[in-house]
Parts: C-alpha cells; structure tokens; sequence
C-alpha cells in the first residue's frame, strides 16, 4: 500500500522517460501563462465559480485536461490538480506545465497490490482535499479520486471510454455524472452501475479534445533527424501491450511477431514507446537494427502526425492517430472499445489479429493527413461537466 505524502506540488520540470504518452506538450513560455491563469489564490472567488479539482491518474489525462483547463478557466472557475506518479504523467504535466499536488503511485501488476493501493491513494487525496473546499471533483476514470471524494461529500465527474474496464463498477456507481462517447453501449452503463440519469454522452472520442486543432510542426523533421529517421524512409511508430493493466490481464505474443517481421523490412524505421523501463530493456536486449527508442520524450502529436503507420496494442495512440487522419493498426488483443469498432467502420483504424494479417500488411509512405477537425467536442465535454452542479 503506497500511502507516501507526495502532496507538495511540482514546479520543476523533470526529465521525461522515454515511452511518453503521446501528449501535446506546450512551450514553456505557455506553461507558465497556464499556470498563473488556473492558480486558485490568482483571483477571488465570484457567486458562480466552482472549485474544480482534477486528478491525472494515467499519461493519457494530461493532454486531454491540460485543453480543458483554459475552458474552465475562461468561465471563471478555480481548478487545482493532483496527479498519481505512475508512468510520465507527472513528468507530462510538469512539462505542460500543469502546477500538480503529486499523491500516490504505481501499485504494481499485482491484483492485491492494485487494491490496496487504490485504498492508501483514496485515504491520501481525502486527506489533502478535505479542507479545499471544492465543488466538483473531475477525472478520467480515477478511482482513488471517485473514491475519496465521494466519503467527502464532494460531487464527481467521471469520463470513460472503455466499456471493458472491470473497475468501471466502483467509478460508475460512486460518480454524480458519468460521462461517455455516443459509440458506448448503453448495456454496458447500465452493468456497471450508471443509471439513466446520471450518464451523458458526447459525440467524437475523448483525443478529439487535444487533436482538432493540430497543427504539424515544421521542425519536427529536424527531430526525426537527429534520431536516424530520414525524410525517405517509412516510418513506423509502435507501442506494447500494457502488460500490468487490470484490463490487459492476458498474453500478447502477437506485437513481438509483429516487431520481429517489420525488423527486417528495408527503408522502414520504428520508433517503439515502452511502457516502463522494464519492457525497454526487454526490447533493447534483442538489438533490432531499425527500431529506436528515443533518449527523451518527443511532441506526441507531432510524431503521430510525421508517422506513415501507427500500430500500437493500447487504444489512445491508434484513436491519436485516428483523428490525424494517419493510418493506425491495433493489435490489441483483448476486446475492443465501441469507439474503436466505431472507426473501424469509418476506415479510420484497422485491426491486426493474427499471422497472416501481419504478413499481408501495406508498408508504405502515407498519402498526406486527414484529420476529423471534431473541434465542437472540446466545448460539449465541459459543458457536461460543469452542468453537473
């Protein structure tokens, strides 16, 4: 059970682990813009403002928050944001510059170690937000956060796109509001707890909040320079399973398959994101002569948006890549999202689920990029969220 204090907040940078999430990360002159504008002493608090705190339990909640917060900010709300050291969200978040209370960390792969630390993370943030005073608790599925302000008394926000999710049980039962995309099955909420009354739905995927208004960056090419990616070259970016996931509680041999036929590909290089420092030194050890592991962490949507083929065994870099318009391939072997079986039929990402699939795949130079512009679901979530209260 993890019940560290790490409740002082971050204001340093660290350094990035390789094998970040794929987040859109702000300049730094941004950063401090951002953090000045969300700080809850900056200003006094009007008869509408609500006291928002959000909590970045994973990687993949810090780009989607981080373009929230200006919309939260810009209605006159407070925000003040926790974040569990668990992968590079802390790292991300200080980068994005997102001023964090850091409470808790990874419980390990284990079942027994997971339970009891979401009960030591849980005791944690209900000490540190006991006297904030805060309206509204806000996360993507955190359950330790759902937990510890439902003792509180504290209204919760829960947003959710995966309908496989065991723990969806605790998140959905406890949550004041339970937020998800149209493509989730109605079946689904109402297994896990979610009543009519609670749930609202909006239309587009979560990524669409971050992605809708990429830009590329011309100097990202620079970037894939230094790191041994030439302009000709087909390039490939891959993630593993996320092996220690309560939801990935299976064997994957299919990636490895896959990265060991790409490996002998000519004009193709791989930039692959570990998911932890245990699976980079399993993947160094076997040498691939064209895979890279980058040293520090890159502009997740720039590389996705550089990238020819995106073939990842999670789902937020496949749907990253999606609403880029860049082709993706999921490998993942458990089962699928509605969202993902939404942009299947839409052409936008297909599936690799055996051998021969792997061997029939088209490598090749993308045409050019193709993206939703979904920049209408970024307003819809908060009004969701803040039409809870």
């Amino acid at each position: 059970m993890d019940c560290r204090d790490y409740s002082k907040p971050v204001s340093e940078p660290r350094a990035v682990a390789t094998g970040s999430c794929h987040a859109l990360l702000i300049k730094t002159g941004i950063g401090f813009l951002l953090r000045y504008h969300y700080d809850p002493v900056a200003t006094a608090r009007g008869s509408d403002t609500m006291r928002i705190w959000i909590d970045l339990a994973n990687s993949p909640h810090v780009p989607f928050f981080r373009a929230l917060i200006p919309e939260f900010v810009a209605r006159t709300h407070q925000v003040e944001i926790t974040a569990r050291d668990f992968a590079q969200t802390v790292e991300l978040a200080t980068k994005a510059g997102m001023m964090t209370h850091v409470i808790g960390g990874h419980g390990g792969g284990r079942l027994t170690a997971k339970a009891g630390n979401l009960i030591g993370r849980a005791a944690a943030l209900r000490k540190w937000a006991r006297d904030r005073g805060f309206d509204l608790a806000v996360s993507h599925n955190s359950y330790a956060q759902i937990s510890a302000a439902a003792t509180l008394g504290i209204k919760t926000v829960t947003l959710m796109d995966y309908e496989h999710q065991p723990a969806n049980h605790l998140a959905f039962r406890l949550a004041s509001r339970v937020i998800v995309p149209r493509a989730f099955p109605a079946v689904e909420l109402r297994k896990y707890g979610a009543s009519t009354r609670k749930v609202r739905r909006y239309d587009g995927m979560k990524e669409d909040v971050y992605l809708a208004d990429f830009t590329r960056d011309p100097g990202f090419a620079e970037v894939l320079s230094k790191l041994g990616v030439a302009s000709e070259d087909v390039l490939i970016v891959a993630r593993p399973p996320a092996r220690e996931a309560l939801y990935h509680r299976f064997e994957n041999e299919l990636f490895d398959e896959l990265l060991t036929h790409l490996s002998s590909r000519p004009n193709v290089k791989i930039i692959l994101l570990p998911r932890s420092d245990a699976q980079r030194a399993e993947y160094e050890s076997r040498k691939f002569s064209n895979v890279i592991m980058p040293p520090e962490a890159l502009d997740g949507a720039s590389l996705i948006g550089a990238a020819d083929l995106v073939i990842s065994a999670g789902g937020t870099m496949n749907r990253e890549a999606a609403a880029l318009g860049v082709p993706a391939a999921s490998i993942y072997a458990g089962k699928w999202a509605a969202v993902d079986e939404q942009l299947t039929r839409e052409g936008r990402l297909f599936r690799i689920s055996s051998r021969d699939e792997i061997e029939s795949l088209s490598i090749a130079k993308k045409t050019g990029l193709n993206p939703r512009r979904a920049s209408h679901v970024r307003r819809e979530i908060v009004d969701l969220i803040v039409g809870t209260l």
